[in-house]
C-alpha cells in the first residue's frame, strides 16, 4: 500500500460529511427498514462506501474494530489506523465488526452486552450483495406499522432479538446505501 493511498480515502470536509455521515446512521438505526445514502469516506477494496464512511464516522482511538475474512487486509487495517485511530480485535472483544453475513458468522463469537451494561455489545457492518425494503417484515420501535428490508439470516436475526434487551445491533450497507436493524426490532419471515 502507498503512503498516498492509505492518506486518501478521508473525509474532504471533516465537520460537515461526518456530521451528515453520523445523522443518516442514527436515522437509520432510528427507523429500521429505512435505507439512506451514506458517503463521504472512501476506504480501500472490498470495503464499500457505506462501510467505510461508517468505519470513519463511529470510530475513534478508544474503539475495537473487528475486520471478518476479505475486509481483513493490510490496506483497510493501515486505511483505518491511519483515518481513525481505532484498534484492531478479535470478535469477541470488538465494538464493530465489519465483513459479508458470511465472513462475520456466528454471532454468538460477539458481545451481547449484559444485564448491568446491555449497551457493552458489539454494533456488526454487514456487507451486502443487495439492500432493499424487501423481504422480512419489521416491527418494533421507529417503525409505524411494519417495514420490510432484505436480511441475510432471519432465524439467526430473530434469535439476537429475542436476547433483547441484549444482542447485538446491525447495519447492513451496499454501495452506498446503508440501513440497520437494532436488536429491539421484532422480525418475521417475508410477508
Amino acid at each position: 500500500m502507498t503512503a498516498q493511498s492509505q492518506f486518501s480515502g478521508g473525509f474532504q470536509n471533516a465537520p460537515v460529511q461526518a456530521a451528515h455521515a453520523f445523522r443518516a446512521a442514527m436515522t437509520v438505526m432510528a427507523r429500521p427498514g429505512e435505507i439512506r445514502t451514506l458517503a463521504g469516506g472512501e476506504a480501500p477494496q472490498p470495503l464499500s462506501v457505506a462501510a467505510g464512511t461508517l468505519l470513519l464516522t463511529l470510530c475513534d482511538p478508544d474503539t475495537k474494530v473487528h475486520l471478518a475474512g476479505a475486509a481483513n487486509t493490510e490496506a483497510v487495517r493501515e486505511w483505518l489506523s491511519f483515518h481513525t485511530g481505532a484498534q484492531l480485535s478479535a470478535a469477541s472483544e470488538a465494538d464493530f465488526a465489519v465483513g459479508t453475513w458470511s465472513e462475520l458468522g456466528p454471532l454468538g463469537a460477539y458481545r451481547i452486552g449484559t444485564s448491568e451494561y446491555p449497551d457493552r455489545s458489539a454494533t456488526l457492518i454487514v456487507e451486502c450483495d443487495v439492500l432493499q425494503q424487501a423481504g422480512a417484515q419489521l416491527r418494533g420501535p421507529g417503525i409505524k406499522d411494519t417495514a420490510h428490508l432484505s436480511l441475510p439470516d432471519i432465524p439467526a436475526l430473530q434469535a439476537n432479538a429475542a436476547l433483547y434487551p441484549l444482542g447485538c445491533d446491525f447495519f447492513f450497507t451496499c454501495g452506498d446505501q446503508v440501513a440497520a436493524l437494532p436488536r429491539s426490532t421484532q422480525i418475521s419471515a417475508e410477508a
